[in-house]
């Protein structure tokens, strides 16, 4: 039996109805049941920043969270009565990988590199450079290429590339090597003392992945696309992390698995008594 959980969980398309299958009507209903619940901390883990989680929040009436992992993990806030707080800990954590160099030199090492197209600047910070590119290439030579870069200045980087399936435009995000959303999620349950066994991650992107296949519990929703739900097998077995992965499929509740039904689903699955915090104000 555990009495505190630490949910973590993906806004766009995992939280958010917003992906092309339907929502169970009662999905968002239950999620905030168990949100209320005194034992559950809430953490929203997206690529999304500051303004855009608060709009998010508003438009789909989301119950407001105690942290949130924003910028693809290069930032870390807490909520306390509608104030946000981010926390310099974790900018000071990852800030040695990229050796000193600022956003605007990062960028210059890639400039000529015609398959990138810099993104908006509300979606960049200090830590996070971020480009678009076309959904058509085989991202995996540009990749290669940006690493040599990047490892000849010894800075150390991950490169996370993802597909947005409502657009069809490829992402791509250079962080520092720790700021991904597993070292983000990793970073949280340290600092607020939750373990292995009562943490539970859920998400549904090529950006999520990292934390997917960890040791981390975690669940994909049942509408991730095949190549995302292919993937995660294959790098759970890879990693020996299957018994750490779950893919949703519905039925808890009579819902269907996408979107937040999917996240109650893989919560009960890893803690069974969690349900009586879902169901209990019935």
């Amino acid at each position: 039996m555990t009495d505190r959980l630490l949910l973590c969980t993906d806004l766009d398309r995992t939280l958010l109805p917003n992906g092309n299958v339907p929502e169970s009507a009662m999905a968002r209903v239950y999620f905030k049941a168990l949100a209320r619940h005194p034992g559950c901390t809430l953490a929203y883990v997206t690529g999304r920043h500051q303004a855009l989680v608060q709009q998010a929040i508003a438009e789909y009436d989301l119950p407001l969270p105690d942290y949130v992992i924003g910028d693809v993990g290069t930032t870390i806030y807490q909520v306390v009565d509608h104030e946000w707080q981010e926390w310099s800990q974790w900018r000071h954590e990852i800030a040695p990988d990229w050796a000193g160099f600022e956003h605007a030199e990062l960028h210059r090492l890639f400039s000529e590199l015609s398959e990138l197209t810099l993104q908006e600047s509300t979606k960049q910070n200090r830590f996070k450079l971020s480009y678009y590119v076309s959904e058509s290439i085989d991202p995996e030579p540009l990749l290669i290429e940006m690493r040599k870069r990047l490892a000849s200045h010894s800075v150390r980087a991950a490169l996370v590339y993802s597909v947005d399936e409502t657009t069809h435009t490829g992402l791509l995000d250079v962080l520092p090597a720790c700021a991904t959303k597993f070292h983000a999620v990793e970073f949280l349950m340290k600092q607020l003392g939750f373990d292995l066994d009562n943490t539970v991650f859920a998400g549904d992107s090529g950006n999520d992945l990292p934390v997917l296949t960890s040791p981390i519990n975690s669940v994909l929703v049942a509408n991730a696309t095949d190549e995302v739900r292919k993937q995660a097998l294959q790098l759970a077995r890879e990693q020996s992390t299957e018994r750490s992965l779950y893919l949703a499929e519905g039925d808890y509740l009579g819902m269907n698995g996408n979107y937040s039904a999917g996240i109650l689903e893989g919560v009960v699955h890893y803690l069974p008594e969690i349900k009586y915090w879902i169901i209990s104000d019935e």
